[in-house]
């Protein structure tokens, strides 16, 4: 008896025609799209951590110059 673990149940959930070409050895024929598909996934994957980078460094932007603002206002330094 062989054990089907999650990702293989989940394949099969998603499409069973797909799961049993697999099952067979057979190899899809849209080579160039899911190529392309996955290049696409890459760069999105690229631009949310750039944004989420972005965002942490804003955040940290504004920290200091509340830091910065506040020492200035008390005349901390002068």
């Amino acid at each position: 008896m062989r054990t089907i673990n999650a990702s293989e149940l989940g394949a099969y959930l998603y499409c069973h025609r797909a799961w049993w070409y697999r099952q067979q050895g057979l190899a899809p024929g849209n080579q160039a799209a899911l190529l392309e598909g996955a290049h696409q996934h890459h760069a999105h994957g690229r631009s949310v951590f750039l944004s989420g980078a972005l965002r942490i460094l804003g955040w940290v932007l504004l920290a200091v110059g509340l830091v910065a603002l506040t020492l200035t206002l008390l005349g901390v330094g002068a």
